[in-house]
């Protein structure tokens, strides 16, 4: 196992631990760590406060990235940002009891704001934060709405079999509207992925690697040894594994215009739903709270040292 150093001080986060595996130019972002299991009133939702976390480590690893190489002998063609979870949940999506007090006191400025952010940690993951970086995202639990959405946005997706991913906004009239369709229709056809942000389904990790959109898929348990040997690969075609990353872009660019627009409209059609709509947001909060609270920390053997701080 590599030796991991810490590359902020862990205690400036709540609701992230962070590392950089220097042996291989990788650096590793975990969400849910502290407050998750032992707040009981803590869902592994975008809250609004992941969000700045989140936004931060990217500004801050995208500086680290700059930084010249320590080990010239071992140079990193490409290097990797790894955003994963500590929850048994990769993450719930949107901040749902945030949604309905906002929408109940029409409150656009505020909702506007808290879409923005997440549109900004999108952008982020999908600029990869340097252009010789690569993103990958590691499912090892459940990816619903916006937790989608956030793998969606890395360039390469790992999860373990059995994990649920789907885009439940539909049960409350609404749609995902962070991203999915620009991120989606980067993997399947425009036409699969309305029909899969509107049909409320939740697809099996299975079921989403044979339609595409799930790049690789490993047993339960075995996703942090295939996101290593994944970095390990891309290392061996450092330069075509960067070119490829920028034919994709060229070829099938998102904006940060593009993902606003779409937000803008989505905090419109939020504004305008009704009671009823609120009242299942409210009971999928109560739905989120109920769950089996269970911790992926024992999986990633490093990170006891980062707590240490």
């Amino acid at each position: 196992m590599p030796a991991f150093e810490a590359i902020h001080n862990d205690s400036r986060y709540s609701t992230l631990n962070v590392w950089e595996d220097a042996s291989n130019g990788a650096y590793w972002c975990q969400m849910h760590v502290r407050r998750y299991p032992h707040d009981s009133a803590y869902r592994p939702c975008f809250s609004t406060l992941l969000l700045k976390e989140l936004r931060d480590f990217q500004l801050r690893t995208a500086e680290a990235l700059r930084r010249p190489l320590r080990n010239a002998a071992n140079p990193h063609v490409i290097q990797h940002v790894v955003l994963a979870s500590a929850a048994d949940v990769f993450n719930l999506g949107g901040d749902l009891e945030l949604f309905c007090r906002l929408i109940r006191a029409n409150d656009r400025n505020r909702l506007m704001a808290y879409a923005r952010q997440c549109v900004e940690v999108a952008y982020g993951f999908y600029r990869h934060l340097n252009e010789d970086a690569h993103t990958i995202a590691l499912v090892q639990g459940d990816a619903l709405g916006g937790g989608f959405e956030s793998a969606l946005c890395c360039q390469t997706i790992v999860a373990e079999s059995g994990v649920g991913m789907g885009f439940p906004e539909v049960l409350f009239d609404l749609f995902p509207g962070m991203g999915a369709y620009s991120f989606l229709r980067k993997r399947i056809s425009p036409t699969q992925a309305e029909h899969m942000m509107l049909d409320g389904n939740i697809y099996s990790s299975d079921e989403l690697h044979k339609l595409g959109i799930v790049d690789i898929l490993v047993p339960r348990g075995e996703g942090v040894a295939a996101v290593h040997d994944l970095i390990t690969r891309n290392r061996r075609i450092g330069h075509a594994r960067l070119a490829m990353d920028r034919v994709q872009t060229a070829c099938h660019p998102v904006s940060f215009e593009e993902l606003m627009t779409v937000t803008e409209i989505w905090v419109d059609t939020a504004l305008q739903l009704g009671d009823k709509s609120l009242r299942t947001m409210e009971r999928l909060v109560r739905a989120q709270l109920r769950r089996p609270q269970k911790s992926n920390l024992d999986v990633e053997a490093p990170i006891p040292m980062a707590n240490a701080g």
